[in-house]
C-alpha cells in the first residue's frame, strides 16, 4: 500500500481500506475535476457504488469539494486548502465546451456579491463556459 495516502487518510479520518487507496491513486493525478463516470472509466473492474461510496466520504471528510458545472453530472475536485468541513469552494471553475472537462482556476477567488438586506445565501459557484488550453490550440489549427 501507498503510505502517504494511507497517511493522508488516516489524517483525515478515513480507514485506509485498498480500494479507497486505489480511487485515491487515480484521482490524485488528475488535472480536472471529474465524476464518477470518469472513474468508473479508469478503474473498469470496480463496482459504481464502491466508487461513489470512496468519493462521498473523501467529500465529506473534506478531501473533496463538489461542484455542479451544468453539465447534469456532479464533480469533484481535490481540495487543497487547509480542512474547513463544508466550506464552499471559493475559487472560480471553466466548463471547456469541446472536450466537457470542468477545470479549477484555483488562483482565480470567487467575487464577493453583497445581497440585498433579505436575503440569504446558502451556496455559490462561479463557472466560466469555454475552451481549455488544449482545446483552444486544437481550434485554432
Amino acid at each position: 500500500m501507498d503510505l502517504e495516502i494511507e497517511n493522508l487518510l488516516i489524517d483525515n479520518n478515513i480507514r485506509p481500506t485498498s480500494v479507497r487507496i486505489l480511487v485515491w491513486k487515480i484521482i490524485r493525478d488528475l488535472d480536472y475535476a471529474f465524476s464518477l463516470q470518469d472513474i468508473e472509466d479508469l478503474l473498469p473492474t470496480m463496482d459504481k457504488s464502491t466508487i461513489f461510496r470512496a468519493l462521498r466520504l473523501f467529500s465529506e471528510n473534506d478531501l473533496l469539494h463538489e461542484l455542479d458545472d451544468g453539465s447534469g453530472h456532479q464533480k469533484y475536485c481535490i481540495h487543497t486548502g487547509q480542512s474547513h468541513h463544508h466550506e464552499e469552494c471559493h475559487h472560480v471553475h471553466l466548463y471547456c465546451t469541446r472536450c466537457g472537462k470542468t477545470f479549477c482556476i484555483k488562483q482565480e477567488h470567487i467575487p464577493e456579491v453583497h445581497l440585498p438586506e433579505g436575503f440569504v445565501m446558502e451556496s455559490v459557484s462561479y463557472i466560466i463556459r469555454g475552451l481549455c488550453p488544449r482545446c483552444a490550440k486544437f481550434s485554432e489549427k
